[in-house]
C-alpha cells in the first residue's frame, strides 16, 4: 500500500467549501491535530493539577522553574510559551500563594528574576507521583515505544521548523512566537 503525500490529498467538500479553495481539508490540519491531541493529553492531567489548586499555565511555570532554577520573566515566558501579558498576571498570584518570589536586577530595574521558593518546590513534590502515574496510563494505552517515538518526532518537527526555510538560519524563540 503506497502512501498518499498529505499535499496530494484531495479536498472534501462541504457546505462552505465546496472545493474550490486551494486548501487542505480541515481534519488534515497540522495545527489543529496538535491541539486536539494536547487537548486530550491535558484531560488526563487536569484533575490532579485541580487537586493540587493549580491551573496548566502555573504549573508550567513550576516546572521550568524546577528545571532552570531562576529566570528572567522573559525566558520564562519563552520555556512555557505564556504571553508575557498573561505571565504578568499569573505571577502575583503565584507569589501571594508563596509558590514563587520575584525579585529586581540590581543591574536593570526593568527585570525581574523569579525563583521557586520551598513551598512551590513542596507543591510539586505532592504532584509528581499523581503526575507520573499519568505519564504510566497513557504509555499503557498508546503503547511505551510509541510514545517514546512520539516525542522523538515532535522534537525533530520543533528543531525542523526552528530554522527559518529560505535562509536555514534558526529563528529566534521570541520571532517564532509572533510568526504563528
Amino acid at each position: 500500500m503506497t502512501a498518499t503525500p498529505m499535499s496530494a490529498t484531495p479536498m472534501k467538500s462541504g457546505p462552505t467549501n465546496p472545493g474550490v479553495l486551494p486548501m487542505r481539508d480541515f481534519s488534515q490540519s497540522l495545527p489543529m491535530a496538535l491541539l486536539r491531541a494536547r487537548e486530550a493529553v491535558m484531560r488526563q492531567f487536569r484533575p490532579g493539577l485541580r487537586n493540587q489548586g493549580v491551573t496548566e499555565q502555573q504549573w508550567r511555570i513550576l516546572r521550568a522553574l524546577t528545571r532552570a532554577g531562576s529566570l528572567e520573566v522573559t525566558a520564562l515566558a519563552e520555556a512555557t510559551f505564556l504571553l508575557a501579558p498573561s505571565l504578568s498576571r499569573i505571577l502575583p498570584d503565584m507569589e501571594a500563594r508563596g509558590l514563587i518570589t520575584r525579585r529586581q536586577l540590581d543591574s536593570d530595574l526593568r527585570r525581574a528574576v523569579v525563583s521557586l521558593t520551598p513551598r512551590g518546590l513542596k507543591l510539586i513534590g505532592a504532584h509528581a507521583p499523581d503526575s507520573e502515574r499519568t505519564y504510566d496510563a497513557i504509555a499503557r494505552q498508546f503503547g511505551a515505544e510509541r510514545l517514546e517515538q512520539l516525542f522523538t518526532l515532535l522534537r525533530e518537527l520543533e528543531q525542523t521548523l526552528a530554522t527559518d526555510g529560505h535562509t536555514g538560519r534558526a529563528r529566534s524563540p521570541a520571532r517564532r512566537r509572533v510568526e504563528r
